[in-house]
C-alpha cells in the first residue's frame, strides 16, 4: 500500500478544524506564533474581562524579569555613587570617629617589639661613666638618626640591673606601642615604659623611656570554709606517697601503675621525695575528686660542703576511683580556692 506524502500543496489543517462549536486555532504567523491577545478576530473575542490565555504568557515573565534586573542595577549604581560622597562629607564634619585600637586588637608586631625592647633595655639600664662611649655606640643601633646617643644620660655615675622581663605591650595603633618591662636593680623593682615604632618589619625606639613604679601587691581573698573529707584524705595520704616517689624519679612503670592513663612523666631526679605533708580533699563525688597535696622535696646541694635544702610545694590533682582504688588523672600547680 503506497504511503501518502506528508507534504501537501494546500494549507495545513489543524486536528480540531471542522469540529462544530469549537474555536478555530489560527495558523502560526511568520514570526513563529500567533498573537493570542489579538482581538481582531471576532470568533476569539470574549470581552475585556473574558480574554483567554493563548500560550504566549512567557513574554510577560520576561518583561517582569527585565524590570527586576534593571531595578537591582539602579540600586547598586546609586549606592556606589552615594557611599564615597558620604565618606567625603563625614571627613569634612570635624568629628572623626574615635579609634578602636586596643592592646590586643591591632596588627602591631607585639612579639618582635617585646624582644627588641628587651635587648634595648639591657643596654639602656646598664651604664658606667668609664664606658659611656661604648654604651652610646650600642644604643645608636636602637635609635633613629639624629637622636641623642646617650638618650638623656649625663654620662655620670653607674647603674646595673640584674634582670629584665617583658611585663606587657600596650599597642596604640598598628605602628606604635609601649612595651612594659619589669626590671630588678639590687633590692628594688621598677617598671620601664619603652616606646617602640614598627613599620614594614623594621623597629626603632621612638622616644625616651619612662620609669614607673612596680605592680602593687594584691591581697587574695580568704579561702572559703569547705567541708573536708577526712576519711579520703587519710586514704590518699598512703596512695600519693608512692606516686610522688615515682614522680620525682620519672619512674614510668610505677607512674603508670598509679596514673589513670599515660602522659604523666615526672621530674627526672631533679628533686628527691621526702614526704606528702598534707592532703586536702573537699567533699564531693564518690568516683572523682579535685584535691590538693603539699609535698616536701629535697633540693640537691650545689656544693658538697653545704647540706641539701628542703622545699614544700603544693599541687592540684584530679583523682578518680576505679575498682576500689584511687588513680591520678592529672597533676598541675594549685590555685587557692576563692569561691564557696
Amino acid at each position: 500500500m503506497a504511503r501518502r506524502s506528508a507534504v501537501q500543496s494546500g494549507p495545513v489543517k489543524t486536528a480540531r478544524e471542522g469540529r462544530a462549536g469549537d474555536d478555530a486555532v489560527p495558523p502560526l504567523d511568520d514570526a513563529g506564533g500567533a498573537d493570542s491577545w489579538d482581538m481582531s478576530d471576532g470568533r476569539r473575542g470574549r470581552g475585556a474581562k473574558g480574554r483567554r490565555w493563548g500560550g504566549s504568557g512567557g513574554r510577560w515573565w520576561l518583561w517582569i524579569g527585565r524590570a527586576i534586573l534593571w531595578a537591582f542595577l539602579i540600586v547598586v549604581l546609586v549606592n556606589g555613587v552615594r557611599a564615597p560622597f558620604e565618606r567625603f562629607t563625614a571627613d569634612e564634619s570635624g568629628t572623626p570617629e574615635a579609634p578602636r585600637v586596643t592592646g590586643t586588637g591591632t596588627q602591631f608586631p607585639t612579639a618582635a617589639a617585646s624582644s627588641y625592647a628587651l635587648q634595648f633595655a639591657n643596654v639602656y639600664l646598664n651604664y658606667d661613666e668609664r664606658t659611656a662611649d661604648v654604651r652610646e655606640q650600642q644604643l645608636r643601633a636602637f635609635l633613629p638618626d639624629g637622636a641623642d646617643g646617650q638618650l638623656g644620660w649625663n654620662r655620670a655615675g653607674q647603674l646595673q640591673v640584674q634582670s629584665v622581663q617583658v611585663a606587657g605591650v600596650e599597642a596604640r595603633d598598628a605602628n606604635n606601642a609601649i612595651v612594659m618591662l619589669l626590671a630588678r636593680a639590687g633590692d628594688k623593682w621598677l617598671q620601664l615604659a619603652v616606646p617602640v615604632y614598627a613599620r614594614n618589619g623594621a623597629l626603632v625606639i621612638s622616644g625616651r623611656p619612662a620609669l614607673l613604679p612596680p605592680p602593687g601587691r594584691a591581697t587574695p581573698p580568704q579561702p572559703p570554709n569547705r567541708e573536708r573529707d577526712t576519711a579520703l584524705e587519710g586514704e590518699l595520704q598512703t596512695t600519693l606517697g608512692p606516686f610522688f616517689q615515682a614522680y620525682s624519679r620519672s619512674d614510668q612503670p610505677s607512674l603508670d601503675r598509679f596514673a589513670e592513663r599515660p602522659g604523666i612523666t615526672g621530674l627526672g631526679n631533679t628533686v628527691t621525695f621526702i614526704a606528702v605533708k598534707e592532703v586536702i580533699a573537699p567533699q564531693g563525688g564518690a568516683d572523682e575528686r579535685k584535691i590538693t597535696a603539699t609535698v616536701t622535696w629535697q633540693i640537691p646541694a650545689t656544693d658538697a660542703r653545704n647540706p641539701s635544702g628542703e622545699l614544700d610545694q603544693t599541687y592540684e590533682l584530679t583523682v578518680v576511683k576505679k575498682d576500689g582504688n584511687w588513680y591520678v588523672r592529672d597533676i598541675r600547680g594549685a590555685v587557692p580556692p576563692t569561691g564557696s
